[in-house]
């Protein structure tokens, strides 16, 4: 059940991306981000309750259906958000929050912790899903975005400060007991998704491309850049990751700073990544303006700081490299001329591609050799 509810999000996915691509702008950074919020936080805090309440169960069962359908429906709205279904998104995504509380408020019961924990995650839900659903009405698309730039801040902050409410308190961390080695493979099975969608992406601008040389050598870039990521995380940090989250008894502290916050910073910029790719393979010639640097140079970037402040949350050390690679390819798309998207495609590979060579000859210098060789 949980496999076929993060299957639904390829498609949210998918809509994002191709959201980008028609407007690789400041604007369209900004909208895609706000939307990117949502989704991320509708997918993420379903997440985290099926860690207490079981799919198989049939009232779970039925509520995970009912998420889907939403889900759906929040995703196809995402084209024209900024237009003339703004209340579809924020209305749908509004429903997906308050239904899924609701349910763990009864579930749980008001008087046990975990119920009351729901019951204030649910007051900071309605809190800014009023800024949402006034977004909406609001017909001006850059109105729109600055009031939904605020509900973003307000969902995003909440869990910062432990749901506070006034007259209550705030719910510490440690009222929130998980499972996090269940948490934490929920965390890369969506990010895997993320790396599907860049894959698919790549494979369908090759099929549209004219087959040109400068094409070709695109393609085999974008896939290197994109290989190469994703080694760096689930050849090296996922492993670990999941083994910390498994023993710790500060899990849910972990998991909220380690998977919910470091790990949308690095779907977001597979979704960048997957634009850029997409982009240089169909026109590798075309000149390099602000927007593409932002996302061909931005999402490797991005995807390096992503894993870095994983491993500051769950205590693991050596990010130095990660850091030095991340600040050089936000100096270069800031200072560099690069003459066309090709070269600064191949940039954004050298780097990424170094580094997982560089974490691989570490990781097999700590680890004792399986193979004496004379």
């Amino acid at each position: 059940m949980e496999l076929l509810f993060d299957l639904v999000y390829v498609f949210a996915i998918t809509q994002l991306s191709t959201q980008l691509e028609h407007g690789v702008t400041l604007r369209g950074l900004l909208q895609t981000a706000v939307l990117f919020q949502a989704v991320w936080w509708a997918w993420g805090y379903t997440a985290w309750a099926t860690g207490w309440i079981n799919p198989e169960r049939k009232l779970v069962a039925a509520l995970m259906a009912v998420l889907m359908v939403l889900s759906l429906l929040m995703a196809s709205a995402i084209p024209d958000a900024f237009e003339h279904r703004g209340l579809a998104f924020a209305g749908t995504y509004l429903t997906m929050q308050i239904l899924r509380s609701v349910f763990m408020v009864w579930a749980f019961g008001i008087k046990q912790t975990m119920g009351r924990n729901y019951a204030q995650l649910l007051a900071w839900s309605v809190i800014a899903g009023l800024f949402w659903i006034a977004g909406a009405l609001i017909h001006d698309p850059d109105s729109r975005l600055a009031v939904w730039a605020l509900a973003a801040v307000v969902d995003l902050s909440a869990p910062m400060h432990g749901f506070t409410l006034p007259g209550v308190g705030s719910r510490p961390m440690s009222d929130w007991s998980v499972a996090g080695g269940h948490l934490a493979e929920r965390y890369q099975l969506v990010l895997m998704i993320a790396f599907g969608e860049s894959v698919l992406r790549i494979g369908e601008g090759f099929a549209g491309s004219h087959w040109s040389a400068r094409g070709d050598v695109a393609f085999v870039l974008g896939f290197a850049v994109t290989f190469a990521l994703w080694s760096l995380y689930f050849l090296h940090h996922a492993p670990e990751g999941a083994e910390t989250m498994e023993t710790s008894e500060d899990a849910a502290a972990m998991g909220r700073g380690a998977y919910a916050y470091a790990h949308e910073v690095m779907v977001g910029s597979v979704i960048l990544l997957a634009v850029a790719v997409h982009m240089a393979i169909a026109h590798p010639d075309d000149g390099v303006g602000s927007g593409f640097a932002a996302v061909c140079l931005g999402a490797p970037a991005l995807f390096l700081l992503g894993i870095t402040l994983s491993k500051h949350w769950l205590g693991h050390d050596r990010p130095l490299p990660l850091v030095v690679g991340a600040a050089l390819l936000a100096l270069l798309g800031a200072v560099a001329a690069f003459s066309d998207r090709l070269a600064e495609l191949a940039v954004a590979a050298a780097v990424s591609v170094v580094l997982a060579i560089w974490a691989q000859l570490d990781g097999d210098s700590a680890d004792e050799p399986s193979i004496q060789i004379p």
